[in-house]
């Protein structure tokens, strides 16, 4: 063979051995034959998932974040709760007016505000309650009793006017002086009447020395829209006063008499309590009412002046410390969710205000 041959062979048989060298690379190895189409989807799948893996991480730790906002915020408002009612509880007194308050000789002060009715800050509960303590507490001078009302109950205005003179007698040393506020009128004057000296403001309402019974009759109403009243009861004159029904001339005399039976007692009062002070004015006990400069006139009023002006001029101790008894926050939150919840009740029921207050006053 020639030398020409043998190169021709040689190469031959250095092609084979290379082919047979990268199939056997291809399949032992796995080093695949590069495909352009199979590898753009491979990186658009790979692109897909990791923008599916970043959006999960973003969401997942956008609630994990939000879930640490509300945290943070549920603490702040239940600690400011909390200090709320460490507040209240530790650094507000829960009976305001409480005897012993000064250890120094003082002017009591009791307010009497609102309409005069049980269950409201201006029942007989609650005044005679801070009159036995001002009066009892050692270091007591004298009493302020500084009346801002319109009335109210005669029964409750009774009872204080009552405890009053128990109490004056009682403590012959202590007097008391009712100083008014902006109106102090029918029940407001019943309790004034029991001081030892009234004073009020020129420009005060003082008197209406009177008793009402108020209401609505409806009887033409129910003819005009056509409605019948139909009423049973058992008693001849359970019914009176009923705002669907006519009135009736005994009926309406009958009432009459009690308010001037109550009325007398009213005047009783007043004209034991300032004795020869009170004019002749036949309009006294009219249920008119006056000024405070008029009233001096009249003999309703004793002087002009305020709570600080009498502590200051006609007792002499300046010092005022408050007997007036108060509830504290929490029970006055309880009263009046009390009171919202008596009304539903009674609206629902079709019954009166749970608050309503004695319609004679």
């Amino acid at each position: 063979m020639s030398d020409h041959d043998k190169t021709d062979a040689q190469e031959i048989s250095g092609s084979s051995e290379s082919n047979a060298t990268n199939d056997v690379d291809v399949w032992t190895r796995g080093e695949a034959v590069s495909d352009p189409v199979n590898e753009d989807k491979k990186g658009q799948k790979t692109t897909s998932s990791e923008w599916e893996k970043d959006t999960l991480n973003r969401l997942a730790f956008a609630a994990i974040n939000e879930q640490r906002r509300s945290r943070r915020w549920g603490i702040f408002f239940k600690s400011l709760f909390f200090i709320y009612l460490f507040v209240i509880i530790f650094y507000i007194p829960t009976e305001w007016g409480e005897g012993g308050i000064s250890h120094d000789e003082h002017t009591a002060l009791i307010d009497l505000e609102g309409v005069i009715a049980a269950n409201t800050q201006a029942s007989a509960d609650n005044l005679v309650g801070g009159l036995r303590a001002a009066f009892k507490d050692k270091k007591t001078a004298a009493i302020i009793m500084r009346i801002n009302s319109p009335g109210g109950s005669p029964v409750q205005a009774g009872y204080v006017y009552d405890e009053i003179k128990r109490l004056r007698k009682k403590y012959p040393d202590i007097k008391l002086y009712a100083v008014v506020a902006d109106i102090c009128a029918s029940g407001g004057y019943y309790i004034a009447a029991a001081a030892d000296e009234i004073y009020a403001d020129k420009a005060s309402i003082v008197g209406s020395i009177g008793v009402l019974m108020d209401g609505f009759g409806f009887v033409d109403t129910l003819e005009k829209i056509g409605v019948e009243r139909r009423l049973m009861t058992a008693g001849k004159y359970k019914g009176v006063l009923d705002p669907f029904s006519p009135l009736k001339k005994p009926e309406v005399q009958h009432v009459q008499n009690l308010l001037d039976t109550v009325h007398r007692q009213f005047i009783d009062q007043v004209k034991a309590g300032r004795g020869d002070r009170l004019s002749d004015n036949p309009d006294l006990f009219t249920g008119l009412f006056w000024n405070g400069e008029e009233s001096v006139k009249l003999g309703l009023v004793d002087g002009l002046g305020s709570a600080s002006y009498v502590a200051r001029e006609i007792i002499g101790v300046e010092n005022i410390v408050d007997f007036t008894p108060r509830p504290d926050y929490l029970d006055r939150f309880a009263d009046r969710i009390g009171v919202t919840l008596a009304n539903v009740m009674a609206n629902s029921l079709g019954l009166s205000d749970a608050t309503q207050q004695s319609p004679m006053r």
